[in-house]
């Protein structure tokens, strides 16, 4: 039976996972929608892992668990390593492309920057506040215009003269699309007109005067808008890099990271976890002013583990 190292991502707008062998060959790669429930999306991920491994005789030698989730599905799963999002988006730019030095990472509702010199990072920012600049206020445009975001990723790269749109925040560059598209500009236009703004605003509030020296990297959920990679090549001026496995970077990574971590005996749960009646209840930790917010993850009515709070305690 062969060794897998599992990597999973769960992140406001995603669920990936990677699985690698012992010989760092990709077995399964997984991208789902989380849908409000991450728990719901871990254990979709699971049952259509659980047919892979049955499938190629792999057993679980290690887990690695990342992104804005990590802890929750961490607890859930019985994962040997839980590393943040940064550590594990530049581990995979790493290993796919080992002279990489800026990491652009754009998900549903934050997006990064990760400086890397000599395969080590060395400053990276993330913008938390607001969603100007992520795949949600795409998503969001193209359901106002009745386009899926397919669609606007072809449409804009064909637009000849790009719209000047607003992109420092969601309202304003809302009502300047509406503006424009009042005022009789091309669709296809205002579509490039969007990414352009977007791409500035990553530029502009994300980086910060941050260097951005090529090779970059564009990744996460957004690297699939052939717009959003055209805008960052007219402001950057040269070529931008989609790597392999963009959309799931952040598994990739943390699959690397778990066969890194040498673990002798995993804490995995198993594979059939999937069928497992499984919900969280929400408790108040009254030792201390803070009065912590605790989530407790129930596992067909036995307690599995629980996250949150500032102390450690929990």
């Amino acid at each position: 039976m062969r060794r897998g190292y599992l990597g999973i991502d769960v992140g406001s707008i995603s669920t990936n996972a990677v699985l690698f062998d012992d010989s760092r060959n990709v077995l399964f790669t997984y991208y789902v929608r989380v849908s409000g429930n991450p728990i719901d999306s871990v254990k979709r991920c699971i049952k259509e892992l659980d047919s892979v491994m049955q499938d190629k005789n792999i057993e679980i030698a290690a887990v690695c668990t990342t992104g804005s989730g990590r802890q929750l599905v961490g607890a859930l799963l019985g994962a040997d390593v839980i590393k943040n999002e940064i550590s594990a988006h530049a581990r995979a730019a790493i290993d796919l492309h080992p002279d990489v030095r800026t990491i652009i990472e754009i998900g549903g509702q934050d997006s990064k920057i990760i400086i890397i010199e000599d395969k080590t990072v060395v400053d990276f920012a993330m913008n938390l506040v607001c969603a100007a600049g992520t795949g949600s206020f795409l998503d969001s445009q193209a359901r106002r215009l009745d386009i899926s975001i397919e669609e606007l990723s072809r449409r804009s790269i064909t637009a000849p003269h790009p719209t000047s749109i607003a992109g420092r925040c969601t309202v304003f560059a809302e009502s300047d699309m509406i503006n424009k598209q009042q005022t009789g500009h091309a669709q296809e236009d205002i579509l490039m007109g969007l990414c352009h703004s977007l791409a500035r605003n990553f530029i502009g509030n994300v980086a910060r005067g941050k260097p951005i020296h090529a090779p970059v990297l564009l990744q996460g959920g957004v690297s699939a808008n052939m717009g959003m990679l055209r805008a960052f090549e007219d402001i950057l001026g040269y070529k931008v890099i989609v790597p392999p496995f963009n959309m799931v970077m952040g598994a990739y990574g943390a699959a690397l990271l778990a066969m890194e971590a040498d673990v002798a005996e995993s804490r995995f749960r198993g594979i059939n976890i999937w069928q497992h009646n499984v919900y969280t209840r929400g408790i108040a930790c009254e030792d201390c002013p803070n009065n912590c917010e605790i989530i407790e993850i129930i596992d067909t009515g036995e307690l599995v583990g629980r996250t949150g709070g500032r102390c450690g305690k929990w």
